[in-house]
């Protein structure tokens, strides 16, 4: 990996803090430079996925985390855009469902998970229920777990059994082959007021805006202090957590193909290749096509 995106990792091997990272970091980048670093890392992307969905061994799990504002449909848009569609799957998790809230709260995304070859990519995922739910913890309710009748009783432990089962969780699927990149966009408090400021004057961009955004900008250092939280719980060698600075997104943008590109480049994908009798058969078709 370039020298200028290794800062941006986070393994658990010291604590980690948000004040430590930059959020207008661009590691010597200029947005011009950038834009084009991003196309010769698109037309990489695009052959690694090839490679990835004709081997058909791993599946590649990209998860995106942030607050409201921060780019991640952007990130989506311009990043995945060099990306073959049939080889790739995007959620965005909103709201539980009745239905979902009748399983444990890991149940939906295991549902959304990519099949081997393919890429999927989550939207916000199955840690909003140690970021959105720590800082409400009154949703956890919702989730009618037997004992936790009270908001009271969403005390450290739980939220400390909640870290477990999601390293357990992502351990298991990394032991079967999902290569998962975590993915945190860092925005500051102030360029999320102006994003916000140009959703509301751009009458574009009004779809955009939603007033609940404004409530949850005032718990901001509520929200910081979660994100540290389940960053330093659930960051380590094998699974590391990504810390993207996000204030200028052509860096953003960069960055995160970047590391995209470097994780499957780890994987060493080849190609399959064929057995003497297909071979043959290749070699015998080809002579039958051409006699035509």
């Amino acid at each position: 990996m370039k020298n200028e995106f290794k800062g941006l990792i986070v393994q658990g091997d010291k604590k980690f803090s948000l004040k430590n990272h930059k959020t207008d970091f661009t590691g010597g980048y200029n947005k011009e430079k950038a834009k084009d670093a991003l196309v010769n890392s698109k037309i990489e992307l695009n052959h690694l996925q090839e490679k990835l969905y004709a081997s058909g061994k791993h599946s590649l799990l990209i998860i995106f985390q942030a607050m409201d504002a921060a780019g991640k449909d952007s990130a989506l848009e311009h990043v995945m855009s060099g990306l073959n569609p049939q080889g790739c799957q995007v959620y965005s998790f909103k709201v539980p469902t009745s239905k979902e809230y009748q399983h444990d709260f890991l149940w939906r995304h295991y549902k959304a998970l990519p099949e081997r070859g393919r890429i999927g990519i989550h939207n916000r995922s199955h840690y909003e229920n140690v970021l959105v739910c720590k800082v409400h913890p009154e949703y956890i309710l919702s989730e009618n777990i037997p004992g936790f009748s009270d908001v009271k009783k969403v005390n450290k432990n739980f939220w400390q059994q909640r870290y477990k089962s999601i390293k357990n969780f992502e351990e298991h699927l990394t032991a079967n082959g999902t290569v998962i990149l975590k993915f945190f966009l860092n925005v500051s408090k102030a360029e999320q007021k102006q994003r916000f400021l140009d959703r509301i004057e751009d009458p574009t961009k009004n779809w955009k805006f939603s007033s609940g955004d404004i409530k949850e900008r005032a718990l901001w250092d509520k929200y910081m202090d979660a994100y540290e939280d389940a960053i330093n719980a659930t960051s380590t060698e094998e699974l590391p957590w990504y810390i993207i600075p996000a204030d200028k997104k052509w860096f953003t943008r960069l960055a995160i193909s970047e590391i995209i590109v470097d994780k499957l480049k780890s994987l060493d994908l080849e190609f399959p290749v064929l057995g003497e009798e297909e071979t043959a058969k290749l070699s015998e078709t080809q002579s039958i096509l051409l006699s035509e």
